[in-house]
């Protein structure tokens, strides 16, 4: 496959024009029926070895100031001199003769698989694709506060689309469950508050009751300075596995949606707390346990544990701070490919990405074998 020419628009050698960029922006207008045109391109990294360093400036920039999502594909290791293309990019996708070791540069195994991997991802979600490649940029620069209004207002947008609606229609119906007692429980030992998520039987879901819950405890940490450590863990199988499925679709209204997300947010009380807090996470993470988790000061993930972030598949975007958090502890680059194709990652990969800062029961080898990922067996 030619790289250079897979949905992106033509041109010679390496020259980038305003032509170029103003044609791949004006593929992204909506059709008749509303949907976004497309919304990732893939550029050939390997041709662009012998660029000069004005036509490798010149490049980063267009791409900075296009809407679409632009992919690297490197088969070879990029030289240095191309670090300011690698950074405005939205991910590389690096194969297997790629040896450097950087944030911008995905490892995969087959670099083909792995671009099909991509377009499919986003082959119906082009809108969700589309705000998230865009909102991506934006949190990696903001401070937490403002990292979350945005993350806030996109997500609220989509709740109102026709991505999202579509998944709700085809999802089996929900089965909401009663909770026979508190879903969080929190005790506290001298200057050490423990709080422990509660709902095993439902994996620890995140609901809208099991949030109000541990708002609630996370804010006699922030208020309370005789509180020197706090150490959150879930009950049963799984640390948390993500939004309750069952009250996706609940609201009715995007506005109120996105003053809940801000004022009833207990990814910001934890973020505040973030030196205190030690998280364990065990089993599956998925979506809001994977965002809430990458707040903390320390992670600790037990040898079991997979993570994966699967909003998009949903016609949505991570909803509970997760393009702050993921992003600040793995980079734009790699958030962007967990956040893109909902891939799952065990406990090796997210210790070397930075995702975790400690991996119970896992072994240097290993560790050091869960480079590739990309729809490959990968730690």
């Amino acid at each position: 496959m030619n790289w250079e020419n897979a949905g992106f628009p033509e041109c010679e050698g390496t020259t980038v024009s305003a032509a170029r960029v103003a044609a791949a922006d004006t593929g992204l207008l909506p059709g008749p029926e509303g949907v976004p045109g497309r919304v990732l391109h893939f550029l050939d990294l390997d041709r662009w070895h012998v660029a000069g360093d004005s036509e490798i400036v010149r490049c980063a920039t267009a791409v900075r100031g296009m809407l679409p999502m632009v992919v690297g594909v490197a088969r070879h290791t990029p030289p240095q001199r191309l670090a300011p293309l690698l950074d405005a990019l939205t991910l590389t996708l690096a194969g297997p003769d790629v040896v450097a070791e950087r944030p911008e540069l995905i490892p995969v195994a087959h670099v083909g698989e792995a671009h099909d991997q991509l377009e499919e991802a986003v082959a119906h979600r082009l809108g969700a694709g589309l705000a998230l490649g865009q909102l991506l940029r934006q949190t990696a620069c903001l401070d937490t506060v403002r990292g979350l209004a945005a993350e806030a207002a996109v997500y609220s947008m989509l709740l109102g689309g026709p991505e999202f609606a579509r998944w709700l229609a085809e999802r089996p119906a929900p089965r909401p469950a009663a909770p026979a007692g508190p879903l969080v429980r929190a005790t506290r030992d001298g200057g050490v508050l423990t709080i422990e998520l509660d709902h095993a039987e439902r994996r620890n879901a995140l609901s809208a009751l099991m949030r109000e819950e541990l708002y609630a405890a996370l804010e006699a940490a922030v208020w309370d300075a005789g509180i020197e450590r706090v150490e959150l863990r879930g009950a049963g199988p799984a640390f948390c596995s993500g939004g309750d499925l069952a009250e996706f679709g609940s609201a009715r209204d995007p506005v109120a949606a996105y003053v809940v997300r801000l004022d009833r947010a207990p990814w910001r009380l934890l973020d505040a707390v973030r030196d205190r807090v030690r998280v364990r996470v065990h089993g599956p993470v998925i979506g809001a346990g994977l965002e809430l988790a990458a707040f903390a000061g320390l992670v600790t993930a037990a040898a079991d544990t997979r993570f994966r972030l699967p909003e998009l598949s949903m016609g949505l975007i991570p909803g509970a701070g997760g393009t702050v958090s993921v992003t600040r502890r793995v980079g734009r680059w790699r958030a962007a490919w967990l956040m893109l194709t909902g891939e799952e990652i065990g406990a090796g990969t997210a210790l070397r990405w930075g995702l975790v800062d400690e991996a119970e029961g896992l072994d240097a080898a290993t560790v050091q074998g869960s480079r590739m990922v990309g729809g490959v067996p990968h730690g």
